[in-house]
């Protein structure tokens, strides 16, 4: 959900703030009130009358709801593949997998005799709304998210037909940089790449290799020329948040038109 409706919310909730303030202070003026003798209807039978949508009462509302944010956010949207992609694309170098509805996002490529794929999630985007509601200043908080990038965890493999096992690193991506936490060796490629429960509880009792920051520095200088020369470097960790934000706005709008969707059927 992007930084921009962070705003949206928090002028939504000071609005709504101060109309409860008002209807209190209402409260505490209104007169006295003077009991009406009310004549209850006689009881008629029941019968079922036809509502829109469905048969809850609240459904209109919510749909109703849900077409004016999805009309706000296609209004808002950018080009169907913004520029960044494009220049992304036309390099050659990297090759994006991603699935319609899926979270996960996929991308590969060739060095050498090595095949590299790199993993990560825009589950890892953090709200702005939550991130905001306990600050100080929370508009101003909200432009300043709006230009600044969301640290997203990631995973990249390294595998060669060739020869048995994988070397796996794992990665924050944020500012334009990856931080490296470890670098695995699984003498077993299926375990180090399937995306399976089961390779990933076998991961879970397998020794990952040590911190990477607790590395000898001439060895992590090493291993950073190592990923740099793979394409691992600047470009494509301004890339990935880039690209996340772009996914995550996609997938929230095609949210809301399924919801609306069902909610309308």
């Amino acid at each position: 959900m992007s930084a921009l409706r962070a705003l949206r919310q928090i002028a939504s909730s000071s609005s709504k703030a101060f109309t409860a303030r008002s209807a209190l202070l209402n409260a505490r003026t209104r007169l006295p009130l003077v009991a009406v003798r009310v004549t209850v209807p006689a009881a008629r039978s029941f019968s079922s009358s036809v509502r829109r949508f469905g048969e809850g009462t609240t459904d209109v509302a919510v749909s109703q709801k849900l077409a004016e944010e999805l009309q706000y956010e296609k209004e808002a949207a950018t080009d169907p593949e913004p520029e960044f992609l494009k220049e992304f694309k036309t390099s050659g170098i990297w090759t994006i997998e991603d699935t319609e509805g899926n979270d996960e996002v996929s991308i590969h490529r060739k060095f050498g005799n090595e095949d590299i794929r790199l993993i990560f999630s825009i589950a890892d985007i953090s709200s702005p709304e939550e991130e905001l509601q306990n600050e100080e200043g929370d508009e101003q908080a909200a432009e300043e998210e709006i230009n600044s990038s969301y640290p997203l965890r990631c995973s990249f493999s390294i595998t060669k037909p060739s020869v048995p096992g994988a070397l796996t690193v794992d990665a924050m991506c944020q500012e334009g940089a990856f931080v490296v936490d470890n670098i695995s060796f699984y003498s077993d490629g299926k375990i180090a790449t399937e995306l399976t429960a089961e390779a990933d509880w076998k991961r879970r009792g397998l020794y990952i290799g040590p911190q990477f920051d607790t590395l000898d520095v001439a060895v992590q200088d090493e291993f950073e020329r190592f990923l740099q020369e793979r394409g691992i470097n600047e470009s494509l960790a301004f890339f990935v948040p880039e690209y996340a934000e772009w996914k995550e706005q996609k997938e929230y709008v095609r949210w809301l038109q399924n919801v609306k969707s069902f909610i309308d059927a």
